[in-house]
C-alpha cells in the first residue's frame, strides 16, 4: 500500500494505492483514525485491476460487495465516510490543533496484508498559535511561518460558540494571519449567544489590523452559520474595516437567540446589540413564526422548517433583513439545498439579489444535496444529526455524506482562490494613483 503523500495538510488530497493483489481479486481496505481521543472507522471493498492494482482515486467501491462505507470514486472516501465507534461523538479534531491527525490504513487480499499511515495536519511547520485575553477579546491568533507582512482573516463560529482553532489552523497554514475569535462559549465569556454587542467584533478588527499590520490593510471575515450571518452584519455595518466576506451557510436575516440563547432571555430574545439597543429580528412581531414544526415535526427534527415559517412575513422579513448592499468588499456565499439548520440556499438567493449592482466581486456556490456543515476537505461528514451544544435539543443538519464531502472540498478551493483575488485587488487599490 502506496499513500502520496503521506505527511501533508489535511487540505491536500492523499492518493491511496495497493499493489501486488491478484486481478480481479477483492481487496478489503479499512482506515482507524484516533480523533480527541475517540476512534473512527471505515471500509470498503474494492476489485483488483488487471495489473492487481486498486487505485482509491479512479476505482469505486464494488457495489456487489457488502459492508462499504462509501459506493463513489473518491481519493478521500475512507476519510469522509468514518464513524465514530463511540455513539454521539463529533469532534473531529484533536483539542491542541497542533497535534496531527494519523490514520492506519489496512488492506487484505487473499490472505496477504499490507498497512500504511496517512500523517494529516492542520499546522504546517512553522505556524505558531498564541492564545489573545486582551482588551476583553477572547481568541486565537495562528500566524504562518516567515517574517510577513501577511493578509488577515477573523473566523467567527456558530451557535455552538467556542473558538474555531482548526479553520484559522488551516488558514495560518496557507499564509494568512488568522484570528479564531470567541464571543460566548469560551473562556470568560457568556455561555449564551444573547445580547451581544457588535462592538466586541469592530474591536477584533481593529486589534487584529493593529497587530499584524497586514499589506494593503486586507483583513477578510469569515464566518458559518450564525457566525455566516454575523460577518454579513458586520461587513455592513463597519464597512471600511471589512476588506472580504466568506459568508458560510449564512442567514439574509437578523435571528433571535434560537437554539443558543439564554434561557433567560429566550429563543426569541435579541441576538446582536448595537450601541446597547436590540437590533430587530425575524422573530420579532412576526405574524406567522412557529418553533412547532420544528418542536412537533418528526426526527431527525429539522431547523429550517421553523425559519420556513417566519419567512412567510414580509413586514417582519424587511425589518430584519441584514443590509448587505452597505458591504464595502467581495463577497463568497456558500450554501446548501438540504440545510437542515435554516434555508441557507434561500437566504444566499435573497442576499445575492440584493447585491445584483454590487461595485465587488459577488460569488455564489449552492451545493446540491449538502447540508449545514460544510468545512474543508477530508473530514468526516456522516454525523449529520447531533443535540445541539447549547440548548441540547437534537436535530439533523442535512444532507448526505458524499454530497458534504463534495461542498468541504470545492468549497475551501473556492475560499483559497477567493481571498487571493481578494488580496490582489486591494493592494492594486492601495498602489493606484
Amino acid at each position: 500500500m502506496v499513500v502520496t503523500p503521506s505527511d501533508a495538510l489535511i487540505d491536500v488530497p492523499p492518493r491511496i494505492v495497493v499493489r501486488g493483489a491478484a486481478p480481479g481479486a477483492e481487496v478489503l481496505v479499512r482506515s482507524r483514525t484516533l480523533r480527541n481521543g475517540v476512534v473512527w472507522s471505515s471500509q470498503a471493498s474494492f476489485i483488483a485491476d488487471a495489473q492487481g492494482e486498486v487505485d482509491l482515486a479512479v476505482t469505486a467501491p464494488a457495489a456487489q460487495l457488502a459492508g462499504n462505507s462509501y459506493q463513489v470514486v473518491s481519493a478521500t472516501g475512507l476519510l469522509w465516510s468514518q464513524q465514530p465507534e463511540q455513539a454521539g461523538q463529533r469532534e473531529q479534531f484533536h483539542r491542541d490543533v497542533q497535534q496531527p491527525l494519523e490514520t492506519q490504513l489496512h488492506a487484505v487480499s487473499q490472505g496477504h496484508a499490507a498497512q500504511a499511515t496517512l500523517t494529516q495536519r492542520l499546522c504546517a511547520e512553522g505556524v505558531t498559535r498564541t492564545e489573545i485575553r486582551e482588551r476583553g477579546l477572547v481568541g486565537t491568533l495562528f500566524m504562518p511561518a516567515g517574517p510577513g507582512p501577511h493578509p488577515a482573516i477573523m473566523i467567527l463560529n456558530g451557535s455552538g460558540g467556542g473558538i474555531n482553532e482548526p479553520r484559522a489552523a488551516l488558514y495560518a497554514s496557507r499564509g494568512y494571519a488568522a484570528f479564531a475569535l470567541g464571543y460566548f462559549k469560551a473562556p470568560g465569556l457568556s455561555p449564551y449567544i444573547s445580547n451581544t454587542p457588535l462592538e466586541y467584533f469592530r474591536d477584533g478588527l481593529d486589534w487584529l489590523r493593529a497587530r499584524v499590520q497586514p499589506p494593503g490593510d486586507f483583513v477578510a471575515l469569515s464566518g458559518q452559520s450564525r457566525g455566516g450571518e454575523l460577518v454579513l452584519l458586520l461587513a455592513a455595518t463597519f464597512p471600511e474595516r471589512v476588506s472580504a466576506v466568506l459568508a458560510y451557510v449564512p442567514s439574509a436575516l437578523v435571528h433571535s437567540g434560537q437554539n443558543a440563547a439564554d434561557p433567560a432571555v429566550g429563543r426569541e430574545g435579541p441576538t446582536w446589540l448595537l450601541q446597547g439597543k436590540p437590533l430587530p429580528h425575524q422573530w420579532q412581531g412576526n405574524r406567522h413564526a412557529s418553533w412547532k414544526p420544528f418542536d412537533d415535526g418528526p426526527a431527525p427534527h429539522r431547523h429550517e422548517l421553523a425559519m420556513l415559517t417566519a419567512l412567510r412575513d414580509a413586514d417582519a422579513v424587511a425589518r430584519a433583513r441584514i443590509p448587505v448592499e452597505r458591504i464595502a468588499a467581495p463577497v463568497l456565499l456558500l450554501s446548501a439545498s438540504d440545510d437542515g439548520s435554516w434555508p441557507s440556499s434561500r437566504y444566499c438567493e435573497m442576499v445575492s439579489t440584493a447585491l445584483h449592482r454590487h461595485p465587488y466581486p459577488v460569488e455564489w456556490h449552492d451545493y446540491q444535496q449538502a447540508g449545514h456543515s460544510i468545512l474543508f476537505p477530508a473530514v468526516p461528514t456522516t454525523q449529520t444529526s447531533y443535540a445541539h451544544p447549547v440548548s441540547g435539543r437534537v436535530s439533523t443538519g442535512g444532507g448526505m455524506p458524499a454530497a458534504n464531502a463534495l461542498a468541504d472540498a470545492h468549497s475551501w478551493r473556492e475560499a483559497q482562490a477567493f481571498l487571493q483575488r481578494a488580496v490582489a485587488a486591494q493592494l492594486d487599490r492601495k498602489v493606484s494613483p
